[in-house]
Protein backbone atom coordinates (compact mmCIF):
# COMPACT_ATOMS: atom_id res chain seq x y z
CA UNK A 1 0.00 0.00 0.00
CA UNK A 2 1.29 3.67 -0.58
CA UNK A 3 2.69 5.38 2.39
CA UNK A 4 0.57 8.17 3.66
CA UNK A 5 1.73 11.67 4.07
CA UNK A 6 2.18 13.51 7.09
CA UNK A 7 -0.92 16.10 5.61
CA UNK A 8 -2.92 13.08 4.50
CA UNK A 9 -3.05 11.34 7.98
CA UNK A 10 -4.10 15.05 9.68
CA UNK A 11 -6.66 15.65 7.39
CA UNK A 12 -8.49 11.95 7.52
CA UNK A 13 -8.15 12.69 11.35
CA UNK A 14 -10.16 16.12 11.10
CA UNK A 15 -12.48 14.32 8.77
CA UNK A 16 -13.20 11.42 10.99
CA UNK A 17 -12.83 13.59 14.17
CA UNK A 18 -9.63 11.78 15.83
CA UNK A 19 -7.34 14.54 15.84
CA UNK A 20 -5.42 15.48 19.30
CA UNK A 21 -5.22 18.81 20.16
CA UNK A 22 -1.03 18.86 19.57
CA UNK A 23 -1.92 17.46 15.84
CA UNK A 24 -4.83 20.19 15.95
CA UNK A 25 -2.46 22.81 16.72
CA UNK A 26 -0.18 21.77 14.44
CA UNK A 27 -2.28 21.94 11.59
CA UNK A 28 -3.37 25.54 12.33
CA UNK A 29 0.21 26.17 11.98
CA UNK A 30 1.04 24.36 8.83
CA UNK A 31 -2.15 26.23 7.38
CA UNK A 32 -1.23 29.73 8.54
CA UNK A 33 2.21 28.79 7.31
CA UNK A 34 0.76 28.04 3.81
CA UNK A 35 -0.95 31.17 3.74
CA UNK A 36 2.05 32.97 4.53
CA UNK A 37 3.85 31.79 1.96
CA UNK A 38 1.61 32.00 -0.75
CA UNK A 39 0.71 36.10 -0.16
CA UNK A 40 3.08 38.48 -1.78
CA UNK A 41 5.18 41.14 1.09
CA UNK A 42 4.38 44.46 -0.09
CA UNK A 43 7.25 45.34 2.68
CA UNK A 44 9.01 42.84 1.47
CA UNK A 45 9.24 44.39 -2.26
CA UNK A 46 9.34 47.70 -1.39
CA UNK A 47 12.62 46.09 0.69
CA UNK A 48 13.88 45.09 -2.07
CA UNK A 49 13.79 48.06 -4.33
CA UNK A 50 15.10 50.05 -1.59
CA UNK A 51 18.60 47.68 -1.51
CA UNK A 52 18.42 48.29 -4.92
CA UNK A 53 18.02 51.61 -5.14
CA UNK A 54 21.24 52.78 -6.62
CA UNK A 55 21.51 49.64 -9.39
CA UNK A 56 17.72 51.75 -10.16
CA UNK A 57 19.21 55.11 -10.28
CA UNK A 58 22.03 53.64 -12.51
CA UNK A 59 19.87 52.07 -15.16
CA UNK A 60 17.51 54.70 -14.80
CA UNK A 61 20.25 57.55 -15.45
CA UNK A 62 21.58 55.31 -18.41
CA UNK A 63 18.13 54.88 -20.24
CA UNK A 64 17.65 58.79 -19.74
CA UNK A 65 21.02 59.63 -21.60
CA UNK A 66 20.46 57.33 -24.51
CA UNK A 67 17.56 58.99 -25.24
CA UNK A 68 18.33 62.52 -24.81
CA UNK A 69 21.30 61.30 -27.25
CA UNK A 70 18.97 59.73 -29.29
CA UNK A 71 16.15 62.48 -29.61
CA UNK A 72 18.81 65.33 -30.33
CA UNK A 73 19.80 62.88 -33.39
CA UNK A 74 16.45 62.85 -34.83
CA UNK A 75 16.47 65.79 -37.32
CA UNK A 76 13.64 68.30 -37.14
CA UNK A 77 10.45 67.34 -39.11
CA UNK A 78 8.01 70.08 -40.70
CA UNK A 79 4.78 69.70 -41.96
CA UNK A 80 2.94 71.70 -44.48
CA UNK A 81 -0.75 71.11 -45.06
CA UNK A 82 -3.69 72.43 -47.62
CA UNK A 83 -7.44 72.89 -47.28
CA UNK A 84 -8.71 72.04 -50.46
CA UNK A 85 -12.60 71.47 -51.43
CA UNK A 86 -14.12 69.51 -54.66
CA UNK A 87 -14.11 71.69 -57.38
CA UNK A 88 -17.86 71.55 -58.89
CA UNK A 89 -18.84 69.84 -62.41
CA UNK A 90 -22.29 70.44 -64.30
CA UNK A 91 -21.52 67.94 -66.80
CA UNK A 92 -22.30 65.45 -64.74
CA UNK A 93 -25.45 66.62 -63.86
CA UNK A 94 -25.99 67.33 -67.89
CA UNK A 95 -25.28 63.89 -68.78
CA UNK A 96 -27.34 62.35 -65.89
CA UNK A 97 -29.97 64.58 -66.92
CA UNK A 98 -29.61 63.03 -70.86
CA UNK A 99 -29.55 59.45 -69.12
CA UNK A 100 -32.61 60.08 -68.23
CA UNK A 101 -34.48 61.38 -71.54
CA UNK A 102 -32.45 59.01 -73.66
CA UNK A 103 -31.56 55.81 -71.90
CA UNK A 104 -33.43 53.76 -73.13
CA UNK A 105 -33.52 55.11 -77.26
CA UNK A 106 -29.75 54.63 -76.94
CA UNK A 107 -30.02 51.29 -75.80
CA UNK A 108 -31.78 50.10 -78.36
CA UNK A 109 -28.36 50.83 -80.42
CA UNK A 110 -26.23 49.81 -77.93
CA UNK A 111 -25.29 52.68 -76.44
CA UNK A 112 -24.76 53.23 -72.68
CA UNK A 113 -25.04 56.77 -71.48
CA UNK A 114 -24.75 56.17 -67.90
CA UNK A 115 -25.63 58.40 -65.14
CA UNK A 116 -23.15 60.71 -64.99
CA UNK A 117 -22.90 60.21 -61.29
CA UNK A 118 -18.84 59.28 -60.68
CA UNK A 119 -17.32 60.88 -57.22
CA UNK A 120 -14.28 62.80 -58.83
CA UNK A 121 -12.78 64.08 -55.72
CA UNK A 122 -12.50 60.27 -54.13
CA UNK A 123 -10.91 59.40 -57.02
CA UNK A 124 -8.36 61.97 -57.43
CA UNK A 125 -7.63 60.94 -53.84
CA UNK A 126 -7.27 57.52 -54.31
CA UNK A 127 -4.44 58.69 -57.07
CA UNK A 128 -2.41 61.05 -54.96
CA UNK A 129 -2.13 57.64 -53.03
CA UNK A 130 -1.74 55.29 -56.12
CA UNK A 131 1.85 53.66 -57.31
CA UNK A 132 1.65 54.58 -60.82
CA UNK A 133 0.82 58.41 -60.03
CA UNK A 134 3.50 58.89 -57.54
CA UNK A 135 6.28 57.05 -59.57
CA UNK A 136 5.63 59.31 -62.45
CA UNK A 137 5.73 62.35 -59.95
CA UNK A 138 8.93 61.82 -58.20
CA UNK A 139 10.58 61.08 -61.78
CA UNK A 140 8.75 64.09 -63.44
CA UNK A 141 10.11 67.04 -60.07
CA UNK A 142 13.63 64.68 -59.98
CA UNK A 143 12.81 63.88 -56.23
CA UNK A 144 14.41 60.57 -55.62
CA UNK A 145 17.81 62.29 -54.64
CA UNK A 146 16.19 64.30 -51.86
CA UNK A 147 13.99 61.55 -50.80
CA UNK A 148 16.10 58.91 -50.34
CA UNK A 149 19.67 60.69 -49.60
CA UNK A 150 18.90 63.61 -47.61
CA UNK A 151 19.31 63.51 -43.50
CA UNK A 152 18.52 66.56 -42.42
CA UNK A 153 17.76 70.36 -43.41
CA UNK A 154 20.37 72.96 -42.40
CA UNK A 155 18.56 75.92 -41.04
CA UNK A 156 20.99 78.77 -41.94
CA UNK A 157 21.92 78.03 -45.00
CA UNK A 158 18.66 76.60 -46.13
CA UNK A 159 20.05 73.53 -47.91
CA UNK A 160 19.26 69.97 -47.57
CA UNK A 161 22.17 68.35 -46.03
CA UNK A 162 22.70 64.37 -48.76
CA UNK A 163 24.15 61.72 -46.71
CA UNK A 164 27.65 61.09 -48.64
CA UNK A 165 27.36 57.63 -47.92
CA UNK A 166 24.67 57.07 -49.80
CA UNK A 167 24.79 59.64 -52.56
CA UNK A 168 27.65 61.60 -53.94
CA UNK A 169 26.72 65.16 -55.18
CA UNK A 170 30.00 65.47 -57.24
CA UNK A 171 30.00 62.24 -59.33
CA UNK A 172 25.94 62.28 -59.25
CA UNK A 173 26.04 58.51 -58.49
CA UNK A 174 24.15 56.41 -55.74
CA UNK A 175 26.65 54.91 -53.51
CA UNK A 176 24.49 53.59 -50.78
CA UNK A 177 25.34 49.61 -49.61
CA UNK A 178 22.73 47.42 -50.31
CA UNK A 179 21.06 43.40 -49.86
CA UNK A 180 20.15 41.88 -53.32
CA UNK A 181 17.28 42.02 -54.95
CA UNK A 182 17.43 46.13 -54.28
CA UNK A 183 20.04 48.25 -56.02
CA UNK A 184 22.56 50.71 -55.87
CA UNK A 185 20.21 53.25 -57.12
CA UNK A 186 16.65 53.33 -55.52
CA UNK A 187 14.04 51.85 -57.50
CA UNK A 188 11.13 53.60 -58.45
CA UNK A 189 8.82 50.89 -55.94
CA UNK A 190 11.31 52.17 -52.73
CA UNK A 191 11.00 55.65 -53.94
CA UNK A 192 6.85 55.18 -54.16
CA UNK A 193 6.89 53.93 -50.68
CA UNK A 194 9.36 56.33 -49.16
CA UNK A 195 6.90 59.08 -50.52
CA UNK A 196 3.68 57.67 -49.40
CA UNK A 197 5.42 57.66 -45.58
CA UNK A 198 5.44 61.49 -46.25
CA UNK A 199 1.82 61.95 -47.41
CA UNK A 200 -1.69 62.17 -45.37
CA UNK A 201 -4.89 62.61 -47.28
CA UNK A 202 -8.15 62.65 -45.19
CA UNK A 203 -11.37 63.70 -46.04
CA UNK A 204 -13.91 65.54 -43.87
CA UNK A 205 -17.11 63.48 -44.40
CA UNK A 206 -19.45 66.75 -43.19
CA UNK A 207 -18.12 69.30 -45.13
CA UNK A 208 -16.31 67.26 -47.51
CA UNK A 209 -13.05 69.29 -47.54
CA UNK A 210 -9.77 67.77 -48.21
CA UNK A 211 -6.73 68.12 -46.02
CA UNK A 212 -3.79 66.74 -47.54
CA UNK A 213 0.07 66.67 -45.40
CA UNK A 214 3.63 66.79 -46.83
CA UNK A 215 6.62 66.15 -43.98
CA UNK A 216 9.94 66.61 -45.00
CA UNK A 217 13.09 67.93 -43.55
CA UNK A 218 12.78 71.03 -45.51
CA UNK A 219 9.82 73.60 -44.82
CA UNK A 220 10.34 75.21 -47.77
CA UNK A 221 10.59 71.74 -50.07
CA UNK A 222 7.35 70.24 -47.67
CA UNK A 223 5.37 73.17 -49.42
CA UNK A 224 6.59 73.01 -52.97
CA UNK A 225 6.11 69.30 -53.22
CA UNK A 226 2.88 69.46 -51.64
CA UNK A 227 1.70 72.52 -54.62
CA UNK A 228 3.05 70.34 -57.40
CA UNK A 229 1.18 67.26 -56.11
CA UNK A 230 -2.34 69.15 -55.63
CA UNK A 231 -1.51 70.95 -59.27
CA UNK A 232 -0.12 67.22 -60.48
CA UNK A 233 -3.67 65.49 -59.85
CA UNK A 234 -5.66 68.02 -60.99
CA UNK A 235 -3.75 67.84 -64.49
CA UNK A 236 -3.68 64.69 -64.29
CA UNK A 237 -7.65 63.94 -64.24
CA UNK A 238 -8.12 67.20 -66.89
CA UNK A 239 -6.06 65.04 -69.28
CA UNK A 240 -7.93 61.97 -68.99
CA UNK A 241 -11.55 63.72 -69.02
CA UNK A 242 -10.56 65.34 -71.76
CA UNK A 243 -9.42 62.02 -73.98
CA UNK A 244 -12.46 60.25 -72.76
CA UNK A 245 -14.50 63.51 -74.05
CA UNK A 246 -12.57 63.30 -77.15
CA UNK A 247 -12.78 59.66 -77.41
CA UNK A 248 -16.47 59.56 -77.10
CA UNK A 249 -16.75 62.20 -79.34
CA UNK A 250 -14.94 60.61 -82.19
CA UNK A 251 -17.43 57.42 -81.56
CA UNK A 252 -20.27 59.66 -81.68
CA UNK A 253 -19.20 60.67 -84.84
CA UNK A 254 -18.95 57.54 -86.40
CA UNK A 255 -21.84 55.76 -85.09
CA UNK A 256 -24.11 59.40 -86.43
CA UNK A 257 -22.58 58.34 -90.10
CA UNK A 258 -24.14 55.10 -89.59
CA UNK A 259 -27.56 55.37 -88.30
CA UNK A 260 -30.77 56.22 -90.19
CA UNK A 261 -32.79 56.91 -87.09
CA UNK A 262 -33.77 60.86 -86.82
CA UNK A 263 -34.18 60.13 -83.21
CA UNK A 264 -30.97 58.88 -82.63
CA UNK A 265 -29.79 61.57 -84.61
CA UNK A 266 -31.29 63.73 -82.04
CA UNK A 267 -29.17 61.58 -79.22
CA UNK A 268 -25.78 61.70 -80.57
CA UNK A 269 -25.61 65.19 -81.51
CA UNK A 270 -26.86 65.94 -77.89
CA UNK A 271 -23.86 63.51 -76.23
CA UNK A 272 -21.56 65.14 -78.67
CA UNK A 273 -22.49 68.74 -77.48
CA UNK A 274 -22.40 67.63 -73.60
CA UNK A 275 -18.84 65.89 -75.09
CA UNK A 276 -17.86 69.58 -76.27
CA UNK A 277 -18.81 71.20 -72.87
CA UNK A 278 -16.87 68.59 -71.11
CA UNK A 279 -13.67 69.45 -73.05
CA UNK A 280 -14.35 73.02 -72.64
CA UNK A 281 -14.83 72.64 -69.21
CA UNK A 282 -11.32 70.75 -68.94
CA UNK A 283 -9.45 73.79 -70.57
CA UNK A 284 -10.47 76.32 -68.69
CA UNK A 285 -10.82 75.47 -65.36
CA UNK A 286 -7.59 75.85 -63.76
CA UNK A 287 -8.29 73.74 -60.48
CA UNK A 288 -10.42 70.94 -62.07
CA UNK A 289 -10.85 68.62 -59.72
CA UNK A 290 -9.95 69.80 -56.08
CA UNK A 291 -9.95 73.29 -55.37
CA UNK A 292 -7.65 75.27 -53.41
CA UNK A 293 -9.13 77.23 -49.98
CA UNK A 294 -6.53 77.42 -47.99
CA UNK A 295 -2.75 77.12 -49.81
CA UNK A 296 -0.09 75.43 -48.47
CA UNK A 297 2.30 77.90 -46.52
CA UNK A 298 6.50 77.16 -45.41
CA UNK A 299 6.00 75.76 -41.76
CA UNK A 300 7.76 77.86 -39.28
CA UNK A 301 7.13 75.21 -36.19
CA UNK A 302 9.01 71.56 -36.47
CA UNK A 303 5.99 68.84 -36.56
CA UNK A 304 8.49 66.65 -35.05
CA UNK A 305 10.15 64.60 -33.77
CA UNK A 306 8.14 64.58 -29.99
CA UNK A 307 11.70 64.87 -28.32
CA UNK A 308 10.70 65.13 -24.62
CA UNK A 309 8.24 62.41 -25.04
CA UNK A 310 11.29 59.94 -26.46
CA UNK A 311 12.81 60.92 -23.14
CA UNK A 312 10.22 60.21 -20.75
CA UNK A 313 9.07 56.87 -22.37
CA UNK A 314 12.93 56.08 -22.48
CA UNK A 315 13.23 57.00 -18.52
CA UNK A 316 10.00 55.17 -17.85
CA UNK A 317 11.55 52.06 -19.65
CA UNK A 318 14.76 51.90 -18.10
CA UNK A 319 13.18 52.34 -14.39
CA UNK A 320 11.04 49.41 -15.29
CA UNK A 321 13.46 47.11 -16.61
CA UNK A 322 15.66 47.92 -13.02
CA UNK A 323 13.08 47.45 -10.61
CA UNK A 324 12.29 43.72 -12.91
CA UNK A 325 16.15 43.09 -12.52
CA UNK A 326 16.51 44.47 -8.75
CA UNK A 327 13.70 42.02 -7.76
CA UNK A 328 14.76 38.87 -9.79
CA UNK A 329 18.05 39.39 -8.10
CA UNK A 330 16.62 39.90 -4.46
CA UNK A 331 14.02 37.33 -4.45
CA UNK A 332 16.81 34.50 -6.17
CA UNK A 333 19.29 35.36 -3.53
CA UNK A 334 16.61 35.17 -0.88
CA UNK A 335 15.38 32.05 -1.95
CA UNK A 336 19.08 30.66 -2.48
CA UNK A 337 19.72 31.97 1.41
CA UNK A 338 16.48 29.94 2.79
CA UNK A 339 17.70 26.78 1.06
CA UNK A 340 21.06 27.01 2.56
CA UNK A 341 19.49 27.59 6.00
CA UNK A 342 17.13 24.31 5.61
CA UNK A 343 20.29 22.50 4.83
CA UNK A 344 22.17 23.68 7.57
CA UNK A 345 19.18 22.61 10.04
CA UNK A 346 18.96 19.24 8.15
Amino acid sequence: MPVKSENQQINEQIIHGTLSPEALLLSQQMTRQNNTDDEIDLAELLRAIWSGKLLIIAISLVFSIASIVFALSKPDIYKASVLLAPASSDSSGSMGALAGQFGGLASLAGISLGSGGTDKTALALEIIKSRAFLESFIEKHELLVPLMASKKWDRESDALTIDEELYDTSSKKWLRDVDAPKKTEPSPWEAYQKFLELVTVSQDKITSLVTINVEFYSPEMARQWLMWLVADVNDFMREQDEKEAQASIDYLIKQLATTEISAMETVFYQLIEEQTKSIMLTNVKAEYVLKTIDPAQVPELKAGPKRTLIVVLGTMLGCMLSVLIVLIRYFTNNGKSTKTKEDILA
